[in-house]
């Protein structure tokens, strides 16, 4: 009979021991919270109450539990429907900056065949100027030598220009000579 009241003693102390452990795991659980109490404290809450105040404690946790994963639960929903906006719009602005990017291309394209057509027309006017500036050169040589020639008709060092009439005193020659000519 001792050893049955030892042994049931031991197994006592080993459910004893085990329901603390549970009670402290199951009010353990908010400990270090500010304004909730410490798991000592929920343990010696536990140990005064029955086991249907301990369940209904239990219950009540529980639900305050599936409340908060409830709460959570749309918050998650919440996340994702913004998540899923966030992204839509980012899309959206990812094919505008698509958009401005080709956009940005063509005008650099347009930019770059704009300076190279400023480049092409530099180099002909500067073509074009050389042109106009000899030709004007010899322009001016055939006037000056044209002037020369009516200031001094007798200059014999000044060639005549093939095609230029000879200065009025040798035209005057020449009219009498055909004159001569024809009338012979």
């Amino acid at each position: 009979m001792i050893k049955e009241l030892n042994s049931y003693v031991a197994l006592r102390k080993t459910y004893m021991s085990t329901l603390g452990n549970k009670k402290v795991e199951l009010f353990d659980m908010g400990a270090g919270v500010s304004g909730e109490p410490t798991a000592e404290e929920n343990v010696q809450v536990a140990s005064s109450m029955s086991n249907q105040e301990l369940v209904d404690a239990g219950m009540k946790r529980m639900d305050e539990t599936d409340q908060a994963i409830e709460r959570s639960k749309q918050v998650v929903e919440q996340t994702l429907e913004v998540g899923t906006q966030t992204a839509a719009n980012l899309k959206g602005q990812t094919d505008q900056m698509g958009r401005v990017v080709n956009h940005l291309d063509t005008i650099q394209f347009s930019i770059k065949k704009a300076s190279q057509l400023v480049k092409e027309i530099g180099r002909q006017v500067a073509t074009d100027k050389c042109i106009m500036m000899f030709l004007f050169l010899i322009v001016c040589g055939v006037v000056a030598i044209i002037i020369v020639k009516i200031v001094h008709p007798n200059n014999k060092d000044i060639r005549d220009i093939p095609g230029l009439a000879p200065p009025a005193q040798s035209r005057k020659l020449l009219y009498l000579r055909n004159q001569e000519y024809m009338g012979k």
